[in-house]
């Protein structure tokens, strides 16, 4: 069993948009995820690269999780291939691993979830891609935990 598996896993969650890219991070426990923040889109790509490094290093990040958009049916669309070229391109600029996690559904839950807690268009504009980022990293923090369970 990896290392990563046996003890808890700082994990920095990334959600990529065309226009926004959601951030989320998990306690140092490797438990819970919770929504960090939104980087806005620069015009400059390897610039946004740069920056999510930066974050991952701020944030002691020990793996990087990044939401792969697959399509309904399981095939990589246009969106998956972008992020994993993504990922890929950002797996250069950092020392961590770098793991593609489905992310399927996630905006329409952290959607349905901020409508249910009240909030408007305009606050849920502001905050869906870095929930979205939390969904999907606490999925992938879950199917990390059942792996290790089964494992032991």
């Amino acid at each position: 069993m990896s290392e990563l598996r046996r003890r808890g896993v700082r994990a920095l969650g990334v959600d990529p948009g065309s226009k926004r890219i959601g951030l989320a991070v998990s306690d140092l426990s490797g438990t819970i995820a919770s929504p960090l923040m939104v980087l806005q889109r620069s015009k400059s790509r390897q610039h946004d690269l740069h920056e999510l490094a930066r974050i991952a290093r701020d944030e002691e990040a020990e793996v990087i999780v990044i939401g792969l958009p697959l399509n309904m049916d399981g095939t990589h669309g246009k969106a998956a291939k972008a992020a994993v070229a993504e990922g890929r391109r950002l797996a250069t600029l950092v020392d961590v691993p770098i793991e593609m996690h489905d992310e399927r559904l996630t905006t329409v839950t952290a959607e349905r979830s901020m409508l249910d807690a009240g909030l408007n268009a305009i606050e849920r504009r502001k905050v869906v891609d870095k929930v979205a980022a939390a969904i999907m990293l606490q999925s992938w923090l879950d199917a990390r935990a059942a792996r290790a369970a089964r494992e032991a």
